[in-house]
């Protein structure tokens, strides 16, 4: 499996550079994790990188695979950075359902993760193929 990750897209890259160090890194962290997320999620090909709402956001090209993740980061709160979902998915309260204690929630649409402290992979990993197979996952449950 290549795990080379695509170059960033300069207006892309500008809202990360506009970031703190640590938040940056967090960030260019959870982008590699969408990547590779993707990368090994079957029905998700290949990953749209723009700016959405002025955020990262990473969105399957095949059509109607899945909905977006999206990545934030906002200087009133320095220290955290939240992965973002369509809140009409419904996706996040499933997660929550999911992964209580290993990820912090915030409403329908985020999940919060602090910029200098670990997190779990796998359970984020799960989230974000789930988000990007939402359409397809949708489809075959109405089968």
């Amino acid at each position: 499996m290549n795990h080379t990750l695509p170059p960033i897209p300069v207006e892309v890259q500008a809202v990360f550079d506009a970031c703190p160090d640590r938040a940056r890194r967090r960030l260019l962290t959870l982008r590699a994790l969408i990547f590779a997320t993707a990368q090994r999620t079957a029905g998700v090909g290949p990953l749209e990188e723009a700016l959405r709402w002025g955020e990262a956001a990473y969105l399957p090209t095949r059509t109607r695979s899945g909905s977006a993740v999206r990545l934030g980061w906002q200087p009133t709160r320095p220290e955290q950075v939240v992965v973002l979902f369509h809140c009409q998915t419904g996706l996040v309260e499933r997660f929550r359902t999911m992964f209580p204690r290993e990820l912090t929630f915030e409403g329908q649409r985020a999940i919060v993760l602090p910029v200098a402290e670990p997190f779990d992979g796998e359970a984020l990993s799960c989230c974000i193929a789930a988000s990007l197979r939402h359409h397809l996952d949708r489809r075959r449950s109405r089968s």
